[in-house]
């Protein structure tokens, strides 16, 4: 039996029709329905804007298309949908190729898709968003250390750090990808 219901996105308003086979008990079956939580813009005003004005800072003399690459990887390994579909969606209308966007998930695999410095941003992305399975290595610090002047390499770092709270914002308040209010 198939159900269908309107389910309000992140407490916005904002309904997305979704359907669900009801009475399995499965708690995959039910993983598109979404009921609606916290708007984290609207319940947390200052802290928001504070975020949005440390992601600002970040980005800040960052080349945009690397921003999208780092933003994009984060969002696969943390798998944040919401936060992937929007950047890739940017990174599409920026002008990225779909060959590209479709290789960053196996970036070490498809290198030559990608500028070392790119490579570089991609492995730092990679162990600060995975940090507790072993930390940042020397080895993948120093090879991004080689490739940003130390002020881009921060604010680089400081880009890793707003995806990674994007992403657990988005997914922690059920943020529904294809719905992005910007």
């Amino acid at each position: 039996m198939t159900n269908t219901a309107q389910v309000s996105e992140a407490g916005t308003g904002n309904s997305v029709d979704a359907g669900n086979s009801a009475g399995t008990g499965d708690p995959a079956e039910g993983a598109a329905i979404r009921s609606p939580r916290v708007n984290f813009a609207k319940a947390a005003p200052k802290a928001f804007k504070a975020l949005i004005g440390f992601d600002a800072a970040a980005r800040e003399g960052l080349d945009p298309t690397l921003v999208e690459l780092v933003q994009i990887r984060s969002s696969q390994l943390n798998k944040c949908a919401y936060c992937l579909h929007m950047h890739t969606s940017d990174a599409r209308k920026a002008g990225e190729s779909a060959e590209r966007l479709h290789m960053v998930a196996v970036w070490e695999e498809a290198a030559h898709f990608f500028t070392a410095k790119e490579r570089a941003a991609l492995a730092l992305t990679e162990a600060v968003t995975l940090v507790a399975q072993g930390g940042v290595p020397d080895e993948v610090y120093e090879h991004a250390a080689r490739h940003f002047e130390e002020a881009e390499l921060a604010r680089l770092l400081a880009l890793i750090f707003t995806i990674n709270t994007w992403n657990r914002i988005a997914i922690s308040t059920g943020k529904v990808p294809g719905t992005d209010e910007r």
